[in-house]
């Protein structure tokens, strides 16, 4: 039976000593879980070991960990894969609590203090307008294949463990809360959209607060990709409802997207005044001279120099402006929800999933050209 090292970082708070870590051998099948490793370390040796677990089967997103400094679920990552990601540290397999929430004990976080606490902000529950129907709401295939990618999170936390903007700004609502925000906000029996969404807009925490670092997408055990939801928010906001958030944050997007189409590099010294209209409006001005000690010292150090700041010899080549005349041509806008479920019956699968696919392209969404692509695709 082979032997895997284990080394758990322990905390009691009982004891009023700070964290330390612990290593532990357990001799188990490779094929096993690292949750596995864990119960037969605390049945043989301590006791004392605390961590979350329950279905064993990656459903109920209780043991959510770290494990060589990446977050997941114990119960989902193999021993030998776990200790082959360890190499470079002599094959210890490292775990540790989950980051960005309070460490209750040893592997426990405190998910009530932040996860829990981030999911009440964005009222994630179903607002309907007007009368209720006689008998059950009727909602489109194309609607429900389009919130599905946000219904299969399971309450984990890794995104939140993994999300960069968390751990700058602790009160940054987060991937997973914001996920499930777009779980209502695509749902056409919510009455609330325009409500929500200027809400999340206009909160200097809420949805422009997300730095697009792929954490989030790259830590999710189950393909829910949190900041393409949080992107897909974003365009409903500015792009269907127009809405201009006191944070600046899509004027922003578009002076980005606009200075990229111009130059085809990113020019810096346009973005900044052209996100609030231009380099002599008013709403610029401020901040334009709220930024001149930060110019100032990039001068002193060679870092920028009067002609780049003011001037930007480059400037799009063609082939970046087919790409942006393609994008501008399209009928209707593609977005990021790649979640295409298979059939049960390959017999009604191709027509079925024709149906399905062209329902989704008219929602907005990219179809994929298989039938039976994994629902964990992004």
């Amino acid at each position: 039976m082979p032997e895997y090292t284990l080394k758990l970082r322990r905390y009691s708070p009982e004891s009023g000593e700070p964290a330390y870590w612990e290593e532990f051998t357990a001799d188990l099948d490779g094929h096993r879980s690292v949750l596995d490793g864990i119960l037969q370390i605390r049945d043989r040796e301590d006791g004392s070991i605390g961590i979350r677990h329950s279905c064993r089967a990656a459903i109920c997103g209780s043991c959510g960990v770290s494990i060589n400094g990446r977050p997941g679920l114990a119960c989902h990552m193999h021993l030998e894969e776990a200790q082959k990601r360890a190499e470079r540290d002599g094959g210890v397999i490292t775990v540790e609590p989950m980051g960005n929430m309070p460490v209750l004990k040893d592997l426990i976080v405190d998910m009530d203090a932040v996860h829990w606490k981030k999911m009440q902000r964005v009222t994630p529950w179903l607002i309907p307008e007007g009368e209720h129907p006689e008998r059950e709401y009727i909602v489109p295939k194309e609607a429900m294949v389009d919130v599905t990618q946000t219904m299969a999170c399971i309450q984990c936390g890794a995104c939140v463990s993994h999300c960069l903007s968390m751990e700058v700004d602790p009160l940054f609502i987060g991937p997973a809360a914001l996920a499930k925000a777009y779980r209502f906000v695509g749902d056409p029996r919510d009455g609330q959209q325009f409500e929500r969404l200027r809400d999340l807009s206009e909160d200097p925490h809420g949805i422009y607060d997300c730095t697009h670092c792929f954490n989030c997408i790259e830590a999710c055990p189950k393909g829910v990709a949190p900041m393409s939801q949080i992107m897909r928010l974003r365009r409903i906001a500015g792009s269907d409802h127009g809405i201009e958030d006191r944070n600046n944050g899509h004027r922003h997007e578009n002076a980005f997207v606009k200075n990229i189409e111009r130059n085809g590099l990113l020019h810096e010294a346009d973005l900044l005044p052209d996100s609030y209209g231009g380099k002599f409006h008013p709403r610029a001005v401020p901040e334009l001279l709220s930024s001149l000690p930060i110019a100032l010292r990039g001068l002193q150090r060679g870092k920028i120099t009067p002609k780049k700041a003011l001037l930007h010899e480059h400037k799009a080549p063609q082939e970046v402006k087919d790409i942006f005349q393609r994008v501008h041509g399209h009928d209707t806008r593609f977005e990021l929800n790649l979640y295409v479920s298979g059939k049960d019956e390959e017999q009604s699968g191709e027509q079925d999933n024709h149906d399905i696919v062209e329902g989704a392209q008219a929602h907005g969404t990219p179809s994929s050209s298989s039938a039976e692509r994994s629902p964990n695709s992004v």
